[in-house]
This record gives C-alpha cells, structure tokens and sequence, in this order.
C-alpha cells in the first residue's frame, strides 16, 4: 500500500488550497462549496496523517474538521457570528 499513500499529501494539498480559495468566494454557492472541500481535504489528510503516523496533524485535521461543519452550518443556515 506504501507506494500511493505517499501521494496522497498532495490531492490533500490541492483540496485545501481550492478550499481555501472556495471558502473567499463573494458567491454563497461557492463558499458553500469551499467548506465541502475542506471537509475532504480534512479526511484525505487524516488517511495520510494515520499513515505516516503523524499524530498531531491527525489531531489537527479533526479540529479543523470540527471547526469546517460549524462553517459549513453557518453558511447553509444563513447565521452569522
């Protein structure tokens, strides 16, 4: 399984950076969007993180993940703040 898993940091790191560009769209659809992406590049990072077994980026990922649903809430809600 080593040969592929070793690649799998980079669709991580293409799903964050179109992530991050998603989520400062002025479009609602697109900022929608954006945390969805997140969220997939939040597992992707997880699977390679357990992998590697880089634990703290694991961590990490979980929190970011948590932080990308109360986004993706807010923006599908309307809410603010």
């Amino acid at each position: 399984m080593g040969d592929w898993m070793d690649w799998l940091q980079w669709p991580a790191f293409a799903a964050s950076v179109l992530a991050a560009w998603l989520v400062a769209s002025r479009s609602e659809s697109r900022r929608n969007g954006g945390f969805w992406v997140f969220l997939a590049s939040n597992a992707l990072w997880v699977a390679w993180g357990l992998y590697t077994h880089a634990i703290a980026l694991v961590a990490l990922q979980c929190c970011l993940a948590a932080m990308n649903i109360r986004g993706l809430h807010k923006t599908e809600s309307g809410d603010g703040d």
